[in-house]
C-alpha cells in the first residue's frame, strides 16, 4: 500500500483528494493547520484504518515518519476573502510551505504535485490561457499576495525538479465548483447560491460582462490524479474551457434556485481578472483528460448540497477572520 500526504487535507479540494486516495487503496496522511480547512470535511474518514490526520503547519518543519511516496501540496488561501485577509501567511505557505515540502519530497524520494492556479496568468492578455502564456500579473496589487505566492511556487518547484532531480508535477487549477465550498470565502458561485438561498439580491462586481469557466470538483480531482501518475514535469492546466459571463452566470443561478431576486451591480474590484478560461490542449494530449460533468449536472448537485446545509450554517457562516 503506497502512501499519500495530502496538505489542506480539510479544504474543499485537499477533503476530495483525500476521499479519491482512499477509495484508490492509498494509505492517505491528511495536514492541515485549520485556518481555512474545515475538519467536518473530512470527519467520515477518521474511523479509517488506512487514514491519519496531522493539525499541522507546513511553513514549520514538516516530519512524517516512515515511507511517503506521494505529495499533494494543497495548502494555502484560495479565496479573496482569505488572502486579503491573511496575506503573511498567504505568502507563507506557498514559499516557506513549499519549500519544506520539497524538502521532504526530496528526502523521502517522493513524487510531489503543487497546487498552482490560473491567478498565475493575472489579468490576461492572451485568451483563452495556456501554459505557454506568462501572464500579466500586478505583483504590488491587493491580489499579488496570491498570484505571485503561486508564481513563486512554480518557480521553486521546477528548480527543485532541475537540481535535485525530484520528481515533481504541477496543476494550474481554473475555477472549481462542488460540495464542501463555504458559502462565505467569496468566491462567485458560493456566493450567488447563498444570497439565492437567504432571500437577498445577487451581487455582480463590474459589468457582469468578465468571463469565467467553471470546472466540477471531480472532473479536477480525476485530472489531478492523472497528472500525478504521469511522467509530464511542466504545469498544466486543469479547468473546463466552457465560458460564461459573470451576468449570464448570475441568471443560471435564479433559474436552478427557483427564486426571483434582482441582480446588483457593485464596483470591480482592482486587478479582478475580465476573462478566464482554459486552454486544455495539453491535459487532453498528455493525460488524455477532458472534463465530463456538465455545468447544468454539476451546479445541480452543488446546489442541492448547499441546500442541505443547517439554518446556522446558511445564514451564520460567520468567517473566522472577521
Amino acid at each position: 500500500m503506497k502512501t499519500v500526504l495530502v496538505t489542506g487535507a480539510a479544504g474543499f479540494l485537499g477533503s476530495h483528494l483525500c476521499d479519491r486516495f482512499i477509495k484508490e487503496n492509498y494509505r492517505v496522511i491528511g495536514m492541515d493547520n485549520l485556518i481555512t480547512g474545515d475538519l467536518r470535511n473530512i470527519e467520515h474518514l477518521f474511523k479509517l484504518e488506512h487514514f491519519e490526520f496531522y493539525h499541522h503547519d507546513v511553513t514549520k518543519f514538516v516530519h512524517i515518519p516512515g515511507r511517503l511516496d506521494y505529495i499533494l501540496h494543497f495548502a494555502s488561501p484560495a479565496s479573496p476573502i482569505d488572502y486579503l485577509k491573511i496575506p503573511i501567511q498567504t505568502l507563507k505557505v506557498s514559499s516557506l510551505g513549499t519549500h519544506n515540502l520539497l524538502g521532504l519530497a526530496h528526502a523521502k524520494k517522493a513524487t510531489i504535485l503543487v497546487a498552482s492556479t490560473s491567478e498565475v496568468y493575472g489579468d490576461p492578455l492572451v485568451h483563452p490561457q495556456s501554459e505557454d502564456y506568462w501572464g500579466n500579473v500586478n505583483p504590488v496589487g491587493p491580489r499579488g499576495v496570491y498570484d505571485e505566492a503561486k508564481r513563486f511556487q512554480e518557480a521553486i518547484t521546477m528548480a527543485y525538479h532541475t537540481y535535485h532531480g525530484v520528481d515533481t508535477k504541477i496543476v494550474r487549477i481554473f475555477n472549481t465548483y462542488g460540495s464542501r465550498m463555504r458559502l462565505n470565502d467569496g468566491r462567485v458561485l458560493p456566493a450567488f447560491i447563498g444570497q439565492a438561498l437567504r432571500g437577498e439580491d445577487l451581487t455582480i462586481f463590474g459589468d457582469g460582462s468578465q468571463t469565467r469557466s467553471f470546472c466540477y470538483v471531480d472532473d479536477l480531482v480525476e485530472g489531478i490524479y492523472r497528472l500525478l501518475l504521469n511522467d509530464c514535469h511542466d504545469p498544466v492546466n486543469i479547468g473546463n474551457p466552457d465560458e460564461i459571463t459573470i451576468a449570464q452566470f448570475a441568471e443560471e443561478i435564479i433559474k436552478l434556485t427557483g427564486t426571483n431576486q434582482k441582480v446588483i451591480y457593485k464596483d470591480l474590484p482592482i486587478d479582478d481578472p475580465k476573462q478566464r478560461q482554459p486552454n486544455i490542449t495539453k491535459a487532453r494530449e498528455v493525460l488524455g483528460w477532458s472534463p465530463k460533468v456538465s455545468r447544468q449536472e454539476g451546479l445541480k448537485l452543488t446546489y442541492e448540497y448547499f441546500k442541505s446545509l443547517s439554518q446556522e450554517d446558511l445564514f451564520n457562516s460567520k468567517h473566522r477572520f472577521d
